[in-house]
């Protein structure tokens, strides 16, 4: 996805956009000279069966950028699936819009519905609607696709519809969990060296029969054509799921893995180990503790030896059934043991956005699973997620990534409670606000004085978990 400078949302997106396919390229990386006669003819192929179904995505956004609520148009790809116009984007590029509008290969303009999204795996889905079938791609198997294999990347970049770029697959099963904006959770990332650029989220990654074996999704800033797409076969089973139900469902054991390296050098050790156990999850209830080593969920053997194979361990936990027991058998200290857990569903980990427009910042819900993949000690607070510059929060000492735990003398637990809260202090004219801050290991009180824009910040350091 693409943002562009700030539009009115006056300005209606239907209008003056459809230049746009008028710079529509088709760019072939190395050139279609150096390819053989029959290879050029399979890439052609592949891009005509594709170039039909895709789409041109102009969503208007609600965002929060240095703590201010602002509404931006922005650009980004996708592909119909269906005739009756499904198609599939990233939910980074359709989430959270007031209005999407796609832009077909024929030119034709459609606001879209949008029909569900996963945070978990960065797919949405949307929904067009007229009174004729729409073209459609196939969807590949990406399980099968290799090293080394030829493979078109389509899309918007930069706003340039319908544009192909061609590369190979460099590794089909990339271990991205820990860098930064590429967590997935459910699977591990194809990697390509096809040119990906802002704009070509969400559009296809096609193999030379021109089947879709993944979605274009992530590029490494300041690297060169280091490419990421979404599995096909993770995708379709998402997409599945949010036409049929308008969402995916997953269980939770409350339960965080990590790779047997970690744990011991032995080459026959079995199992994956269980990193951490959520307090009052059901898994820490049945006694299941840090350190214990799953060997089976249910009748399914678990391992994971190294990094890139935990996607698979936590895929296969939020694939049981919601509130359904399971049997774990643990390896501790040696000995197996058995245990009976019931599993839960799994929460969205993107919490609500709101600015407080009087102070100049805007605050995130601090939902469990937003904090367990930020490394946050808890999830009680609310998560500043930007403060507007020379505003009274950033001049009070408030940055992004703090999370405040009371307001005055009263907890803040959840971003509701906040908002009323904050409501009463503007209701009430007080001057005088102090904030319980915790910023990394440290804690700080800080003092919103509205009065005169002055602030002051204790700093405390602290030893053991808030209160």
């Amino acid at each position: 996805m693409m943002p562009h400078t700030h539009v009115p949302l006056s300005v209606r997106l239907r209008h003056g956009f459809s230049y746009l396919l008028l710079l529509s390229a088709v760019v072939l990386a190395g050139g279609c000279a150096s390819l053989s006669g029959n290879t050029q003819d399979r890439v052609l192929a592949a891009r005509n069966r594709v170039a039909p179904a895709l789409v041109h995505i102009r969503p208007v956004k609600e965002v929060f950028v240095s703590g201010k609520r602002t509404e931006v148009l922005t650009v980004g790809s996708g592909f119909i699936i269906s005739a009756d116009g499904y198609i599939v984007t990233n939910e980074h590029v359709a989430g959270e819009s007031s209005e999407v509008w796609c832009i077909l290969s024929d030119n034709t303009e459609h606001e879209a519905r949008v029909v569900g999204v996963d945070p978990y795996t960065d797919v949405a889905v949307l929904k067009i609607e007229a009174d004729r079938p729409f073209p459609y791609v196939r969807w590949g198997d990406s399980d099968a696709i290799e090293a080394g294999q030829m493979v078109l990347a389509m899309g918007s970049p930069h706003g340039l519809a319908r544009s192909v770029s061609l590369g190979i697959i460099s590794v089909r099963d990339r271990y991205l969990e820990n860098a930064s904006g590429m967590s997935s959770p459910y699977n591990n990332w194809i990697q390509t060296d096809a040119a990906i650029n802002p704009g070509n989220s969400g559009g296809p990654l096609v193999n030379l029969k021109g089947d879709v074996v993944g979605i274009n999704a992530r590029m490494l800033s300041g690297a060169e054509n280091l490419g990421f797409a979404i599995p096909a076969n993770i995708a379709r089973q998402v997409v599945t799921q949010i036409i049929d139900h308008g969402s995916v469902r997953r269980s939770a054991l409350g339960l965080v893995f990590q790779e047997m390296t970690s744990k011991t050098d032995d080459l026959s050790a079995r199992g994956v180990v269980i990193a951490d156990v959520a307090p009052l999850s059901a898994s820490y209830e049945a006694g299941v503790r840090p350190g214990d080593i799953l060997i089976r969920l249910g009748n399914r053997p678990m391992h994971a030896r190294h990094e890139e194979e935990l996607p698979a361990v936590r895929k296969a936990v939020a694939d049981l059934p919601v509130g359904e027991p399971v049997t774990l058998v643990l390896e501790r200290g040696g000995e197996e043991m058995s245990f009976s857990v019931v599993t839960e569903e799994e929460s969205a980990y993107k919490g609500r956005n709101a600015e407080f427009s009087e102070w100049g910042f805007t605050l995130v819900e601090l939902t469990p699973d937003l904090a367990r993949r930020a490394q946050l000690p808890g999830h009680t607070g609310v998560l500043v997620s930007g403060c507007l510059p020379g505003g009274l929060a950033a001049s009070s000492g408030l940055t992004p990534g703090d999370i405040i735990l009371k307001l005055d003398d009263t907890p803040v637990a959840s971003l509701s409670d906040f908002m009323n809260l904050y409501k009463s202090v503007q209701e009430n004219r007080k001057a005088l606000t102090m904030l319980f801050v915790q910023k990394g290991a440290l804690t700080r009180f800080v003092l919103i004085d509205q009065t005169n824009s002055k602030s002051s910040i204790l700093d405390r350091e602290v030893l053991d978990h808030v209160d």
